[in-house]
């Protein structure tokens, strides 16, 4: 059973939320709250796997209540949001958070992004993806630090076809259907990937891509 806390301001959205939730037989919705305040407070308090932030909230936003989270507790934090702005999503991206989405998405989506962060995954959908290479293409010359620089050759075929189509934002359920493969098989490509690359999570795959040093 995984444990999910709600942080949103409004409270229909937030009621809303933890009703759908609930209806997911592997989720236990443990409490919803109206700031990142009492997110953090409630993560330090209580055993929560996954905290389902929204970006603007009173007193604490959801990116301030991120870092708070991922430093102080254990808890894996999914920003879930109306806004795609640049600065949100680096600054969330920056401070731990493993998966950023728009609250448009069906539940079902949002119900295996929960599951694969949980599992230890990142989750960036479509979007989001591209404004982070938007923002790679402009600081371009100063990125060589930030990611490995990796022989390309060290990776199979079938490893740089995953590597591409996890850069498009899809997780590894739809990876698994467009290669007609299963996702345990994806799921140990993906840690292949990882342990010849030294690349740490399926977001360091995605800029490594979304540079164009895959190519």
């Amino acid at each position: 059973m995984i444990k999910i806390l709600i942080a949103d301001d409004n409270s229909f959205i937030r009621e809303g939320m933890k009703i759908i939730l609930s209806t997911f037989a592997d989720f236990e919705v443990l409490a919803a709250v109206e700031d990142g305040v009492q997110a953090v407070a409630y993560c330090e308090t209580h055993r929560v796997d996954v905290a389902l932030l929204d970006v603007q909230m009173p007193i604490m936003n959801g990116v301030e209540a991120t870092k708070e989270i991922t430093e102080r507790t254990a808890t894996k934090v999914l920003i879930l949001t109306t806004f795609d702005h640049d600065a949100y999503i680096l600054d969330a991206v920056k401070f731990g958070a493993k998966g950023y989405l728009l609250k448009n998405n069906e539940p079902e989506r949002i119900r295996e992004a929960i599951i694969s962060i949980y599992h230890g995954h990142s989750v960036l959908q479509d979007t989001v993806l591209e404004k982070l290479k938007e923002n790679l293409i402009a600081e371009r010359p100063n990125q060589g630090e930030n990611i490995l620089k990796i022989d390309t050759s060290l990776f199979t075929e079938r490893e740089r076809e995953i590597m591409l189509l996890i850069s498009r934002g899809l997780s590894n359920k739809e990876i698994s259907k467009s290669l007609f493969l299963s996702e345990g098989t994806i799921a140990n490509h993906i840690s292949t990937i990882l342990s010849k690359s030294g690349l740490k999570d399926r977001t360091q795959i995605a800029i490594y891509c979304l540079k164009g040093d895959l190519a």
